[in-house]
């Protein structure tokens, strides 16, 4: 298809007026960063981008990341116009209640957006993510490796780029050689505050250069210069490129353009109108010439005759192979995997964090889409598994190996679940989770299967002292909604958290695991997918119910079989994830908890908060209100209260006997 540059500028300037539109009618957004890539949004949709809207899951699609998310009328405009399920109605309702068209790129909510984008930096990340994911498929299924040819296109602006994840991110994509990815970086040298001088003045140039990326620059306002640097960085295979494009934010508003005052609100009623005349366009809102949809609609055909021939040529690859194909993409059977899992001798002690290492040895053997690594910490978390390769300096493996970089580590498996097929996990101490909230937060947002091993869960972690003794970690990721917080109490419990957390499809689930050996407890199998249930019951009405985490689960059974002997009933209950048992049905709830007014404790080396909704505001806490310190474990247990026998002084007392 021949696309004029007066086609291209049609295109650019609908894309201009839609975004300053949308924002105008909700008084509320982005216009600028729209405005001033609608050039680059031009050229790549119509002459570079592979997709097929009919089908916007089609696996060799090239994926498109809008890392700088608040500029999210580009996206919306070039999805609408490319004949994506989003309706010039949807435009018009941009930032609206129950919208398709939400502030920030939203996945699952929107037809053909790739990521969940708007916190700066973690698309950048996403996006490299997608390119691991992509080589990593490629290298599971040789035979079709050269038709899964897709790239990874992501468009970061200034504020993407200062913050240090896209630092982490990039210094990764460079070592791993990911050719497949290209970052077209919008310029436009204007921020929130003002000109970005005020705070940032590196050469780009020479930090991804640095990075092993190839660099390229390009005029973000010619066509030419853009196509061209486009289809240099897609011939570069070995190294991810970076297209420096210079930009002006709001091109074409006679009043704002280069200015801060475009960047997070409408450009207001006149400044629109004085805007479509400078650029000879009809005033009418919301307008798109009919040419412009011709043009899309005509690329469409020939964008869904491509990915036809490419379906051809693909089963034909993989012609034998197919059900590896399929399994790829499906969800294991869980009781199928559940009795090829190793099992673990009652009463033997082992460190939880050994027994997920066991237990990843077999599951890397049955599913290989499980894919993942740690922040250099795999020794210390067991995450290593033999045998399978590693992801490094031009290898590929399904170990990666991240280095000392939790923040893009979290943003890169995210990006690699956005991908599909994967279900990646990453691994690195409890305490360090704060590095990877935001990823985190992103992962139950979107629904994603993510899975974090964090080991070193409590205090118990012992000499290193409290900067590395997790206390309010547990109550801070147990704030956060669709996460599936796992904090086994054994091995045992530990194989049972591995196949919830394989089982929950829809959202990121958290393995907290022990440094320190606990002992395997005789227990009920299955018990943990349910969030909560009796592990040791003193009689049929208890005079107190213990609820217990984790490794302070033993140490409450030691303090209940002591108090028998004094004649007090007392009902332990395991309780590894608030988030499973609240899944579970009221007359289940009390069965394990008791009717109302039944005397609780909670015992956990964590903060109490959250506890009081299912032990009520006067129950008996046994838990860490304050930092601790450096000693061995057993003295820190000592000093407060994690034994079995302090447990049972302060039930006595408690209960007054």
């Amino acid at each position: 298809m021949n696309i004029s540059h007066e086609d291209l500028k049609l295109i650019a300037n609908t894309v201009r007026t839609l975004s300053m539109d949308a924002v105008q009618k909700a008084n509320s957004g982005h216009p600028g960063m729209p405005m001033g890539c609608a050039d680059i949004a031009a050229v790549l949709w119509t002459k570079i981008l592979r997709h097929n809207p009919a089908d916007p899951t089609w696996k060799n699609r090239d994926r498109f990341v809008l890392s700088a998310g608040h500029g999210s009328m580009l996206l919306y405009s070039m999805l609408h116009l490319s004949g994506y399920a989003l309706t010039l109605d949807d435009i018009k309702n941009f930032r609206q209640m129950g919208s398709s068209t939400p502030g920030h790129p939203e996945f699952r909510h929107t037809p053909g957006v790739e990521t969940t984008t708007g916190p700066l930096g973690q698309g950048f990340a996403n996006a490299v993510g997608m390119g691991l994911a992509a080589k990593l498929l490629a290298a599971e299924f040789p035979d079709a490796a050269t038709l899964l040819d897709h790239r990874i296109y992501a468009l970061a602006g200034d504020g993407d780029l200062m913050e240090g994840i896209s630092s982490e991110a990039a210094s990764l994509a460079g070592h791993w050689c990911l050719g497949n990815i290209i970052t077209i970086y919008d310029s436009n040298s204007i921020s929130i505050e003002g000109d970005t001088m005020l705070a940032f003045s590196e050469d780009v140039r020479l930090r991804f250069q640095a990075c092993g990326w190839h660099v390229l620059e390009a005029d973000g306002h010619n066509f030419d210069s853009i196509e061209v640097a486009l289809r240099a960085a897609r011939d570069e295979t070995a190294k991810p490129s970076l297209i420096i494009t210079r930009t002006r934010i709001a091109r074409g508003s006679p009043g704002k353009e280069g200015s801060a005052d475009s960047h997070g609100a409408p450009l207001g009623a006149e400044e629109v109108k004085e805007a479509k005349l400078s650029l000879g366009w009809s005033d009418e809102a919301f307008y798109v010439p009919r040419r412009v949809y011709e043009i899309f609609n005509e690329r469409k055909k020939e964008l869904e005759a491509s990915a036809r021939r490419w379906e051809s040529d693909f089963n034909a690859a993989i012609k034998g192979k197919e059900a590896g194909w399929r399994a790829f993409f499906s969800s294991p059977d869980i009781a199928s995997l559940s009795e090829k899992l190793p099992s673990f001798t009652t009463g033997g002690k082992t460190a939880t964090r050994s027994a997920g290492g066991k237990i990843l040895e077999t599951l890397f053997r049955e599913l290989p889409n499980l894919a993942g690594g740690s922040a250099d910490l795999g020794p210390s978390n067991k995450t290593f598994v033999r045998g399978y390769g590693e992801t490094g300096k031009n290898i590929l493996g399904r170990n990666i190996r991240f280095g000392v970089r939790e923040h893009a580590m979290g943003a890169i498996q995210n990006g690699m679940a956005y991908y599909g097929g994967f279900v990646p996990f990453t691994a690195t101490f409890f305490v360090f989770a704060d590095y990877m909230r935001p990823a985190i937060r992103l992962a139950a947002l979107s629904g994603l299967q993510t899975i974090y091993v964090f080991t070193h869960d409590s205090l118990f972690v012992g000499e290193d002292g409290p900067t590395h003794q997790p206390v309010e970690h547990l109550a801070s990721l147990r704030a956060i909604p669709n996460l599936t917080v796992l904090r086994p109490a054994d091995a045992g419990e530990t194989r049972e958290a591995w196949l919830a957390a394989l089982e929950n499809t829809e959202g990121p689930s958290a393995l907290l695991l022990t440094r320190q050996d606990v002992p395997v407890l005789e227990r009920k199998d299955g018990g943990l997918r349910r969030g909560a249930y009796i592990l040791h019951d003193g009689g049929a009405s208890p005079d107190i119910v213990v609820l217990a985490s984790g490794s302070e689960l033993h140490i409450s059974v030691e303090a209940a079989l002591a108090l028998a002997g004094d004649g007090i009933a007392v009902r332990v209950v395991s309780f590894p994830s608030w988030e499973l048992f609240d899944r579970q049905d009221e007359k289940y709830r009390e069965s394990v908890l008791g009717p109302r007014g039944t005397r609780r404790a909670v015992v956990e080396a964590g903060l109490s908060m959250g506890w009081e909704r299912y032990a009520g505001e006067q129950a008996l806490y046994i838990t860490m209100e304050n930092f601790g310190e450096s000693a061995p474990a057993e003295k820190l247990a000592e000093k407060y209260g994690f034994t079995g026998g302090n447990i049972a002084r302060r039930i006595k007392e408690y209960i007054g006997r």
